[in-house]
């Protein structure tokens, strides 16, 4: 069984709002090659991030932590 990443989660919650990478990364005050770099795994988000993601993208920060298969 293939577990969900973040990285995954934010990509897949971004698309379904029809957000492009540069205008989520306007939204967060980040750059696209950011946002780009969080969807491959190279890094993450800082913590801090998570309120803002979760609003940015219509859901809750636990959307990004529960665990589907």
């Amino acid at each position: 069984m293939k577990k969900i990443t973040i990285a995954e989660k934010i990509k897949n919650y971004r698309m379904k709002n029809n957000l492009s990478q540069r205008e989520f990364g306007k939204m967060l005050g980040v750059s696209a090659q950011a946002i780009s770099k969080w969807e491959r795994e190279e890094c993450f988000p800082d913590i801090t991030f998570l309120p803002d993601i979760a609003t940015a993208l219509n859901c809750k920060i636990s959307d990004f932590f529960e665990n589907n298969n």
